[in-house]
């Protein structure tokens, strides 16, 4: 299992959300590159990219600063919030990430992420995120009828990298990841899962350690390594030795 920092952009600055409200945020940095390359230097072996105003504005708002981070660091980086289309998609793997993700239109246009696929192989990740269990889209603002299970099934087939699952109600209030929850969409799916939100301790990263057996390929971690409550370098130590 692998241990995933996050660079939220907000305005051009790392900032973190408490439960994805966009009023509720809290900015650690102005200058993002250089955030990213204290998580390499830290141990990060992938980082995580979230362009936040791009998630609500269902378009790119943050070129400069993730043009800047992609500059920056030599491990790979994945993407998501705002991507739509396939335009979208070629342009960000053309600027050097190595993965994009797909979250709002993964719900809405299923067939998107079969598509890119086929065009990127091994490069889209689908992102779904969940209130109560249920699919949240549109940057979290919007609540649908549709499970994370039943959601996840639809791209068992389409050759997705991973599954990138965030429980909102955890996101951000350091409180511990929904275990029980991302346990069952592991083991739903025959797609890696990537589990996102409440991870605030070392206990954290050893009860999903625990679980990935299952499935679990790795967890991302924002506020927790931002605040100082989770040391990076520890949690991608305790994440390998479990491993070995």
């Amino acid at each position: 299992m692998i241990v995933i920092p996050a660079i939220d952009l907000k305005d051009g600055k790392c900032v973190r959300l408490e439960q994805g409200l966009m009023e509720r945020d809290t900015v650690y940095s102005d200058d993002p590159a250089a955030t990213a390359r204290r998580w390499q230097e830290e141990g990060g072996e992938l980082l995580h990219i979230v362009d936040l105003d791009g998630a609500f504005a269902g378009v790119p708002k943050n070129r400069a600063a993730i043009e800047a981070i992609v500059k920056a660091i030599a491990i790979p980086a994945q993407l998501g919030g705002g991507i739509r289309d396939l335009a979208t998609i070629e342009a960000y793997l053309a600027l050097g990430l190595s993965r994009v993700i797909i979250g709002t239109a993964a719900q809405r246009n299923p067939g998107l992420v079969a598509e890119a696929c086929k065009r990127f192989p091994g490069r889209i990740v689908v992102g779904i995120d969940a209130k109560n269990g249920m699919v949240a889209v549109q940057g979290w603002a919007e609540v649908t009828d549709i499970t994370a299970v039943d959601l996840a099934r639809k791209f068992e087939n389409d050759g997705v990298a991973a599954i990138i699952y965030t429980d909102i109600a955890r996101d951000g209030m350091m409180q511990g990841p929904n275990l029980e929850a991302t346990r069952a969409l592991a083991e739903a799916v025959g797609i890696p899962v990537i589990a996102s939100g409440g991870v605030s301790s070392l206990k954290d990263i050893e009860n999903l350690v625990a679980i990935e057996k299952y499935g679990v390929a790795g967890v991302i971690t924002g506020k927790a390594i931002y605040s100082g409550s989770l040391n990076l370098r520890e949690a991608v130590r305790v994440a390998k030795g479990a491993a070995c």
